[in-house]
């Protein structure tokens, strides 16, 4: 009966010791909380903050973490756990279907074909073998060139170019101006194109590139640079620009089939789809979050879409994304796009806590620290710097947003996951990092 009562004993008192220690955690992370609360830059913002201990399945503090704010590019977690569950080990760059006379490609969305960050090609290879004739249909199209809530008037910026079903060279055209001394400027597009060019002969300090809001028309300036370079994005007409592009490199054309042939052809069991793989899903992922890569989150959850629904469209795999995979979530966000550009997004601190902590049990911490940047890399440049291989997270900037969710390792080696979300603020978005910045590292320190 004694060793009974003795064992009771220490269980309350274990009991007791681990609740005073949870505490007095809450307690110290509520003190730090306070000070970054406090801090000037954040005086006049709305501010959420949620960290959690996932080996305990508990929060450490909780400070608005329900509460809905645009989270910016933090939108681009969501995107990334759905590319990494349903865009397998490799993506499928096109599908295709050989008949005895032509191929007939779809496309699937895939954000690699010619683009510079991928040397080795393997669609364009497959395309510079093929004998037959060459259709595509665009049939599974169902988009606009740009997102709901996005700014129209960034059109002409290169972390803004248009979505499309088959996107070749990021959907952008690199304009290059060389110029020696006392020479005439020589201005030249990558790709080559035969569109309308107007020159600005008037001496300016700035190349620019200036390109008309509906058309593939430009108006250059030219600069007193001996080297600059501007990437815009062009018109993409659909499926019809890639389609005015792509026969320079792939040596013949590819014609769009019309939607009574297409069904004809598909309803033939003999004619069977196949799968031409471009690239890595992580090699798309890694920099999509690391330099916080616009166009290539927009067209991952495009392709997300077409493996799910078999349409390309953000509503329809949004919904069942929200349906499914994230039908758990502890506030049901307002979701629209891929990247963030849209101030309609809206997300809990708490969401993203439970998006992070499901990519982790779902792909493994090894595959999530590959993909997301750490301090001192990506989008976490110059800060984190001592944090480096202990934090890998997220950030998220538009005009008075700025956002940072991801993981971080203390010095006890716990690891824990956090979302800070700060909306409306009026100071600099600097200011208000490098205050987050100094309350992450008092956490991972104390702790």
């Amino acid at each position: 009966m004694k060793e009974v009562i003795t064992v009771f004993k220490f269980l309350i008192l274990n009991f007791t010791l681990m609740a005073l220690t949870s505490c007095g955690i809450q307690k110290q992370v509520s003190r730090s909380a306070e000070y970054l609360l406090k801090d000037s830059s954040l005086s006049s913002a709305h501010v959420g903050i949620s960290l959690f201990e996932p080996a305990e399945n508990k929060y450490w503090y909780n400070y608005q973490g329900d509460h809905f704010f645009v989270p910016a590019s933090n939108t681009k977690i969501p995107t990334c756990y759905a590319a990494m569950k349903y865009l397998g080990d490799s993506l499928k760059g096109i599908l295709k279907v050989e008949t005895d006379t032509a191929i007939i490609i779809f496309p699937t969305g895939d954000p690699t074909l010619l683009h510079e960050d991928f040397k080795n090609q393997p669609v364009v290879t497959y395309l510079q073998g093929v004998v037959k004739k060459i259709y595509t249909t665009d049939l599974t199209w169902k988009e606009n060139p740009l997102g709901r809530g996005w700014s129209w008037d960034d059109y002409n910026d290169d972390y803004m170019a248009e979505r499309s079903p088959l996107p070749v060279y990021g959907n952008l055209i690199k304009w290059t101006q060389e110029k020696a001394n006392n020479e005439s400027a020589v201005v030249y597009s990558t790709p080559e194109v035969n569109w309308k060019v107007n020159f600005d002969t008037s001496e300016k300090d700035n190349f620019f590139v200036f390109r008309k809001i509906d058309e593939n028309s430009y108006e250059i300036s030219e600069g007193k640079e001996k080297l600059k370079q501007q990437s815009v994005p062009f018109v993409t007409n659909g499926i019809k620009t890639a389609l005015e592009l792509l026969p320079d490199t792939i040596h013949q054309a590819i014609d769009l089939i019309y939607p009574k042939s297409f069904y004809k052809i598909v309803s033939n069991h003999n004619n069977k789809i196949q799968a031409i793989h471009s690239q890595p899903t992580d090699s798309l992922l890694k920099p999509m979050m690391h330099r916080s890569d616009n166009f290539f989150a927009e067209q991952s959850l495009l392709m997300v879409s077409n493996e799910l629904t078999g349409i390309m469209n953000d509503q329809r795999v949004i919904d069942t994304l929200l349906k499914t995979d994230f039908k758990d979530l502890p506030q049901k966000p307002h979701w629209v796009d891929g990247s963030g550009l849209s101030r309609y997004n809206l997300f809990s601190p708490q969401d993203f806590v439970f998006i992070l902590n499901k990519m982790k049990t779902d792909f493994g911490m090894e595959r999530v620290k590959n993909i997301l940047p750490t301090g001192n890399e990506g989008s976490l440049h110059n800060y984190y710097l001592p944090e480096a291989g202990h934090i890998f997270a997220k950030t998220g900037s538009l005009s008075g947003v700025v956002s940072i969710s991801g993981f971080l390792y203390t010095r006890k080696n716990k690891l824990l996951i956090f979302s800070v979300l700060v909306n409306n603020q009026n100071t600099s978005a600097a200011e208000i990092r490098r205050a987050v910045e100094k309350f992450i590292e008092g956490i991972r320190n104390k702790f």
